[in-house]
């Protein structure tokens, strides 16, 4: 009821119960640490539709939780056929080349280039079903719904959380798991550290498999596929255990801005063709086969110097929201999930708690905000506008051979050794 202090206060408050809160929330249980979730919607909900985790983020899960790889497993869909295992995606021009430019003479499915290696192929689930499954991992009585939070309070001893329905809980420290729109970061960091939009947006949909199949034959349907092209690319994968194709359309907008308040709009599918208008017969057929298609707004977060202050911090797309162009995202969510919940399983009394934050600071800053900046580059190069790459196939090949590696092969271990050294230094 309104102005009630729920639950008592000697606990962790875990603002949003997204993938990167309930991994945490899930480290937690492990660890016996008192925590509760606050979750503004009516029952834990994901919007979009797959979701990709690298070979990186996939280990994370293991660390955390066996349980959580396992569920994952269940459900994640993966390139098909032995031969394209390991490939994230084949990389392929999505029109014909134009004239007098390097991509001149060359006609759409084009093969650039085909990034990955052993493990590291493309794997995806859908976003819905993998919250299920981490739902299902939590303790009984954890979290509380139609919680949305309004402003925080940490000025006393313990951070107050006051919600729009009038309730309020004070809790030993708070983490911020509410995503790119964060209430908790606004109110730690304030209104410089609000979202910026990417100047990309981009059209999502689904088709199903056996349509998808049809449309392009079976080899390109189930397996990743980018195709690439002056100002926009379309990146189709498979999710749903391979039953469905994902595609997600992304466009260059004219100006750098987004007017709308809404980030997420029905699409009207003319403006889309409009958008793709001369682009090759596969890029149309699966956008022309796209039914329910949302436009999304791809906004991401200005750099941070900190993500935590006293005993409030950020997680996930609340710290370090990014563009979806290196599929590294909720990959990052689960890393920042393992580190702080190894760091906060350390704790021996409340005063630790600090400790372990500014600690899980230093060790994600620096590869979280990476993370974003190399992401925005990457959506330049994947529609010839860095000025490095251009339209230089030859040269876009090169660095997409070797961009994801540096967070695809992550030393997590280390990264929990480091993590607890810090801690243990203070």
């Amino acid at each position: 009821m309104p102005g009630q202090i729920i639950p008592p206060h000697r606990h962790i408050a875990i603002v949003g119960g997204g993938i990167g809160g309930l991994a945490l929330a899930i480290s937690l249980a492990s660890h016996n640490i008192p925590f509760h979730i606050y979750e503004a919607a009516s029952q834990f909900s994901e919007i979009g539709a797959g979701v990709g985790f690298s070979p990186n983020a996939q280990h994370a899960m293991h660390l955390i939780d066996p349980r959580i790889k396992q569920a994952y497993d269940r459900h994640a869909a993966s390139n098909f056929g032995t031969e394209h295992k390991d490939y994230y995606f084949q990389f392929r021009l999505g029109m014909n080349g134009r004239p007098n430019t390097k991509t001149e003479g060359l006609l759409a499915g084009h093969l650039i280039s085909s990034p990955g290696g052993p493990g590291q192929g493309m794997s995806m689930i859908h976003r819905a079903t993998f919250l299920d499954e981490l739902a299902a991992l939590l303790p009984d009585g954890c979290t509380s719904f139609g919680k949305r939070l309004e402003s925080l309070d940490f000025s006393g001893d313990a951070p107050v959380l006051h919600f729009a329905d009038g309730s309020t809980s004070k809790a030993l420290a708070v983490v911020g798991c509410d995503g790119v729109k964060s209430k908790v970061r606004q109110s730690v960091f304030g209104p410089q550290s609000k979202p910026r939009f990417t100047g990309k947006y981009a059209y999502r949909g689904l088709i199903p498999m056996d349509k998808a199949v049809g449309l392009v034959g079976e080899d390109r349907a189930r397996n990743s596929q980018g195709y690439l092209g002056y100002g926009g690319h379309v990146l189709t994968m498979a999710v749903d255990g391979g039953r469905t194709m994902n595609v997600v359309a992304f466009k260059s907008a004219e100006k750098c801005e987004w007017k709308d308040e809404k980030w997420v709009l029905p699409a009207h599918k003319t403006k889309m063709q409009r958008d793709f208008a001369g682009w090759g017969p596969e890029v149309t057929k699966l956008l022309d086969a796209m039914d329910d298609t949302d436009l999304w707004a791809l906004f991401d977060h200005p750099r941070l110097e900190h993500i935590h202050l006293e005993n409030v911090v950020l997680l996930g797309d609340a710290a370090h929201a990014t563009s979806p162009h290196q599929g590294s995202g909720a990959g990052m969510a689960v890393e920042d999930a393992l580190v702080l919940g190894h760091l906060l399983g350390l704790t021996d009394c409340d005063e630790e708690i600090r400790s372990a934050f500014a600690a899980y600071e230093l060790v994600r800053l620096e590869r979280s905000m990476k993370v974003v900046e190399t992401s925005r580059e990457c959506g330049e190069i994947y529609e010839f506008m860095h000025e490095r790459t251009l339209d230089n196939l030859g040269l876009i090949d090169e660095d997409l051979s070797q961009r994801y590696k540096w967070i695809w092969n992550v030393d997590l271990e280390a990264q929990m050794r480091d993590a607890e050294a810090l801690y243990r230094r203070w």
